[in-house]
């Protein structure tokens, strides 16, 4: 049997029976949490081109396109809200497998949600298969797509998000094989942002999100994805990976070791793999006291992690967007030592010029270490020398928001707050997402979501 046809079974028998009742509150939790992002990038105007050409595509009112008072094609809704998670890098990530979950896993859920009238527990159900899914693809291959020049959050993520649209849409097993094999052949997203610039990282997952519905509908409507989808010979792995998965990890226990236990909710919006080092970065500063007497700072850091937010380094001393910024390791370092803090407002375009934070940024610097597991799981280690002579080191095991150091639910409603603008609004979306289960259908969420984002309906 393939890998594709053990997860199509596995996914098209799932009820929210067979999840346990913690996992099912971590889905609300990480659900929660990329609305947060969702309605934050809205309001700010984030992915506003993605929004744009979404709300001018078109076709049936289906499903809620976030921060707008239009509702249109499955397909439209999910591309912009997969975009609206993603676009300020504050959704979660999946450290095994380097990936963004939700970003792929809710807008999916919720606009095909929409379309057919499921109920909030269909809804739930399918999104914790799609969380199984995009997690265990990528993490079957560690670090191996990133290698390769690809962004497994997009390649992963059209097929991860082809199974929730399917078992939404009622696909048989057979079908919904063939929508993974076919989403194969739609997988995309390049990682040249890195070097060169570009928004189109945040595009990724919008496009594996509706790219997934379009699978999902060619399954329905008769066409045929290839039975090896993911392991043949010019399969997924083959294609976007420089390396041979480990398919024990991408089948074995399905239903006993689930991944939602794994994902970190991000403190901080910018590249997962340097948040150890900005968790360090603010023990250091506290141990500095004065920061106009450090003299340099060494961060230690895996080659991976290194190669995406230490290189190239002229690149990151002094980023050219708040993108660039974002995935900047000396530059975000050097803010959160000068202000003690890192959030939406550190990567605002007028702060790039800050000269004290340049000035800082070009004293950091990286040494290569090595780390048997996840770069995203490495510790955070920083060495710093002070103009008095003082050698200083800041050293944190895990990152705030990992399953080791979790946020917490004070946490995560502290940043939710935050993303939304009041308590108020937190608490409600909490209430709403935790009662999905027993909720008629997902219309209460997205009446909240569009409250939130400043949409008035007639």
């Amino acid at each position: 049997m393939s890998a594709g046809a053990t997860l199509a079974g596995w996914a098209s028998r799932l009820t929210l029976a067979d999840v346990p009742p913690d996992v099912q509150a971590q889905a609300c939790a990480h659900l929660v949490d990329g609305l947060g992002t969702a309605v934050a990038a809205a309001t700010t105007g984030a992915a506003a081109p993605a929004v744009d050409v979404a709300t001018g595509l078109g076709g049936p009112p289906e499903a809620t396109i976030i921060g707008t008072a239009h509702r249109g094609s499955a397909f439209a809704a999910a591309m912009a809200n997969g975009t609206l998670v993603h676009a300020l890098d504050f959704d979660d990530t999946h450290a095994a497998g380097l990936v963004h979950a939700t970003a792929i896993v809710l807008p999916v859920a919720f606009a095909v949600g929409e379309e057919r009238g499921s109920s909030g527990t269909e809804v739930l159900a399918a999104a914790i298969a799609g969380y199984e899914l995009v997690c265990r693809l990528a993490a079957a291959a560690p670090q191996s797509f990133h290698a390769r020049g690809a962004h497994p959050t997009s390649v992963c993520g059209a097929v991860a998000a082809a199974l929730v649209a399917g078992k939404l849409s009622g696909l048989s097993q057979q079908q919904m094989e063939d929508a993974i094999g076919i989403a194969v052949s739609q997988a995309s997203g390049v990682m040249e942002f890195l070097h060169t610039g570009g928004s189109t990282k945040q595009f990724h997952a919008g496009w594996a999100a509706g790219s997934g519905i379009i699978a999902a509908r060619l399954a329905a409507a008769g066409l045929a994805g290839p039975r090896a989808g993911l392991e043949g010979e010019f399969g997924l792995y083959r294609v976007f990976a420089d390396r041979t998965p480990d398919l024990a990890v991408l089948t074995d226990d399905l239903g006993g070791a689930w991944q939602l236990d794994e994902i970190t909710i991000k403190p901080y919006p910018s590249c997962q793999l340097m948040h150890a080092s900005l968790d360090a970065a603010k023990d250091l500063r506290a141990t500095v006291g004065d920061i106009a007497g450090l003299r340099d700072v060494v961060a230690a850091v895996p080659s991976t992690a290194a190669f995406i937010v230490c290189e190239p380094r002229v690149q990151k001393v002094k980023p050219s967007s708040p993108y660039d910024a974002k995935f900047s390791l000396p530059w975000s370092v050097a803010a959160m030592l000068v202000d003690g803090v890192v959030g939406l407002s550190t990567y605002a375009t007028d702060q790039l010029d800050r000269p004290e934070l340049t000035a800082l940024a070009a004293r950091i610097t990286h040494e290569i270490v090595p780390y048997d597991g996840p770069d995203a799981e490495a510790p955070g280690r920083l060495r710093a020398r002070t103009h008095d002579g003082r050698h200083i080191e800041a050293l944190v095991a895990r990152s705030s928001g990992s399953p080791g150091n979790p946020l917490g639910a004070d946490g995560l409603r502290d940043k939710l707050r935050g993303n939304l603008g009041s308590e108020s609004a937190a608490d409600s979306m909490i209430a709403a997402v935790n009662d999905l289960a027993s909720a008629p259908d997902v219309g209460s969420v997205m009446r909240l979501v569009s409250t939130y984002s400043g949409v008035r309906r007639g």
